[in-house]
């Protein structure tokens, strides 16, 4: 229990230290790389779960409502917002009908899927990692059929 309280704490650490100080800018974190998002499925030991197109989980928070986000700057500075430019591609397994975007502003679109905005966790080292999982009771990765799997990881 201690290695899993080290290995969440670490990043959370890191993650409120690269919020700053005082500035509120609860917009999403941008992605690195193209304008256009692809959304896939991948097998997990959860099952069928959403992932990016280089294969890192995707994640939602049960504050969310219809779309829209609950995630403020401390929170985006641990689970940063999957964004781009234009709206997101389906890829293998995706339902292009559930995909959706929430409009940001300086032209950032945060990528929804059924009705959940979708979220990075930044103790997620690898593609395939779920350590976000059941975070808080509030985290949860999200199945292709847009619903919350909310079984532990």
């Amino acid at each position: 229990m201690r290695v899993r309280t080290a290995l969440i704490a670490i990043p959370l650490a890191a993650g409120l230290v690269a919020c700053g100080g005082g500035k509120d800018d609860s917009g999403p974190a941008k992605r690195p790389g193209g304008p256009r998002t692809a959304i896939a499925v991948a097998d997990s030991g959860l099952g069928a779960i959403l992932v990016d197109g280089e294969g890192r989980t995707l994640y939602a928070f049960t504050k969310d409502k219809d779309g829209a986000s609950n995630c403020d700057a401390k929170c985006v500075a641990v689970w940063p917002a999957l964004t781009g430019t234009a709206k997101a591609s389906a890829g293998r397994g995706v339902k292009a009908s559930l995909i959706h975007e929430a409009k940001k502003s300086g032209g950032a679109v945060h990528v929804t899927y059924g009705d959940w905005p979708l979220y990075y966790y930044v103790g997620d080292a690898a593609p395939g990692d779920v350590n976000g999982q059941g975070l808080d009771g509030e985290w949860f990765v999200v199945g292709a059929d847009g619903k919350l799997i909310r079984k532990g990881a």
